[in-house]
């Protein structure tokens, strides 16, 4: 059961991600988080980064839907002016949403990566529905509200369980930097 918080992947910043190589391995699809894995949660809009990754993305073939677990004016802000999908107010780490979001990319679970920066909902989410999930240092964990701090708390616990029975949380290993 703890495995299903382990992310396949760890990784500072979703630029960092070899989406050739995964693609070479058959992902065609990205389902994403929004809020501290592509922007900050305070900012309403793609910025340059984001923009340039998205780009990235799709100039080698992906298919990308926004899943978040914010509000629909918030998602949508965000993702009608990039012409992304999205799926708002998803209740993550419901296994029905990441199955709604690889129906909208028709893709099976295998061809898909799910990027997101909380083990307790992205990961765990990801992980039940069989996605190849990718844990994304948190862009401005200092903006975020009480339930993100009531599940980083536990996100901490969960990380320090995986390290002792041997899945090493490479962030944990960063002297100097902080969950």
């Amino acid at each position: 059961m703890l495995r299903q918080f382990a992310a396949k992947l760890y990784v500072d910043s979703v630029d960092q991600i070899d989406l050739e190589q995964l693609y070479k391995e058959g992902k065609r699809g990205i389902v994403t988080d929004l809020d501290n894995t592509l922007v900050g949660q305070k900012v309403p809009l793609a910025t340059e980064k984001c923009i340039a990754f998205i780009a990235r993305a799709r100039a080698i073939g992906y298919d990308i839907v926004v899943v978040s677990n914010n509000s629909k004016p918030r998602v949508e802000k965000f993702a009608t002016p990039l012409g992304l999908k999205f799926i708002h107010r998803a209740r993550k780490p419901r296994k029905g949403v990441f199955t709604q979001a690889l129906k909208m990319m028709k893709l099976n679970a295998d061809q898909a990566l799910m990027l997101g920066d909380q083990s307790m909902t992205d990961i765990f989410g990801g992980n039940r529905s069989g996605l190849h999930t990718v844990l994304v240092r948190p862009i401005a964990p200092q903006d975020e509200g009480l339930p993100t701090h009531i599940n980083r708390f536990m996100e901490r616990i969960v990380i320090r369980l995986l390290t002792r029975t041997g899945y090493a949380h490479p962030w944990r290993q960063v002297p100097g930097k902080e969950q």
